[in-house]
């Protein structure tokens, strides 16, 4: 059945634009359908899809205000924070349910992949968590013209959401953008809010999705230390587990501090030589001149213990001359500048993503 034809309205980078649309309902079923909106790919009184890509961009790299001025100067595009910070999140949820889609459809074994008779030879995995501190409230604030809003609340006990991230991309792809640092042409990122499982899930399907991941193919997996990271891993039969540089060293660096003293030249001296000798793959020289060493205080024998037994657990995925040589990286900046970029967490702004 179909129902007289009615204006509609929606906002593209052209300004409002406004078209008759007929609506067509099934009577025993109770479906309706508009099939001209269906073709165009809009909503009524909502933002386009390409016009919200845009926004969504401006809002991952500034601040919703200023996101919205943006939008006025370099779209022509009127819409304000609140406006920027809806499209935002009706984006990030339909990229949640895609992947949440994908990874459900792939792990099903029936499912059929990308072809892989293209497969690199090498692919890297970066794998990375956090706790994201949620606010709830019963109601939302709004602040008057001129007023200063007090601080948030502390966030209380149990009201943390685990933040799990893993970034894909290829070692081929990597360009050296000024003598001795490396960047990446593209990666490919996946986020949830979930447990270890739903994460890897995710990488998977994007590998089988993209084609990326053959018979040959081995995955490189980059991970901070964390057992839920390398108990995983072994779900990829050709791997290479390398752990990140910059954790390893920031382990040195807290001993180092205790020993001598904070901000000290003697300790970064100290760090600074176990930076070289890590990076020349000489673990197993590190970890007996540490055995050597001696600490006075109970607090300095723990932490020293705490290293060693650290470096000897993961000294197999700390052979970080031969991936460098092979051109793996030794760094998981990748994953964790995706964390930044989203405000899960703050990360020190030194960590390159593959160094």
């Amino acid at each position: 059945m179909r129902s007289p034809l009615r204006p509609v309205s929606w906002l593209a980078r052209c300004g409002c634009l406004h078209a008759p649309v007929s609506r067509y309902r099934c009577p025993p079923c109770r479906y309706e359908c508009r099939p001209l909106l269906d073709v165009l790919g809009v909503e009524p009184g909502r933002i386009s899809g390409a016009l919200a890509r845009l926004l969504s961009l401006l809002a991952t790299v500034a601040p919703h205000p200023l996101a919205a001025r943006l939008a006025w100067l370099l779209l022509g595009v009127t819409t304000s924070p609140m406006g920027i910070w809806r499209v935002a999140q009706r984006l990030g949820e339909a990229a949640a349910l895609h992947s949440d889609n994908l990874s459900r459809y792939h792990a099903d074994s029936r499912s059929t992949g990308a072809p892989t008779r293209t497969a690199p030879s090498t692919v890297v995995l970066g794998v990375d968590g956090c706790s994201l501190g949620m606010q709830v409230r019963s109601k939302r604030r709004h602040r008057k013209p001129g007023e200063i809003l007090p601080p948030l609340p502390l966030i209380e006990e149990g009201r943390f959401r685990a933040v799990k991230a893993g970034v894909l991309l290829l070692p081929s792809e990597r360009v050296e953008i000024s003598p001795g640092r490396h960047s990446v042409v593209r990666r490919f990122l996946v986020t949830c809010l979930g447990d270890a499982d739903a994460i890897f899930a995710r990488p998977y399907a994007q590998l089988r999705e993209l084609g990326w991941v053959g018979t040959q193919t081995v995955v490189v997996v980059v991970g901070d230390g964390a057992e839920w990271i390398w108990n995983r891993a072994a779900m990829f039969v050709c791997r290479c587990e390398i752990l990140d540089f910059w954790h390893a060293l920031e382990h040195a660096w807290k001993f180092a501090q205790l020993r001598y003293r904070e901000g000290s030249a003697q300790s970064d001296r100290r760090v600074h030589e176990i930076a070289e000798d890590l990076r020349a793959g000489k673990v197993q020289d590190v970890i007996a001149r540490l055995k050597r060493g001696r600490a006075k205080t109970p607090e300095l024998r723990e932490s020293l213990q705490a290293l060693i037994h650290y470096y000897s657990e993961n000294a197999g995925r700390m052979r970080y001359d031969e991936y460098l040589r092979l051109g793996y990286g030794i760094g998981s900046g990748a994953v964790e500048s995706a964390h930044k970029a989203g405000g899960a967490c703050s990360l020190p702004p030194s960590r390159n993503a593959l160094e």
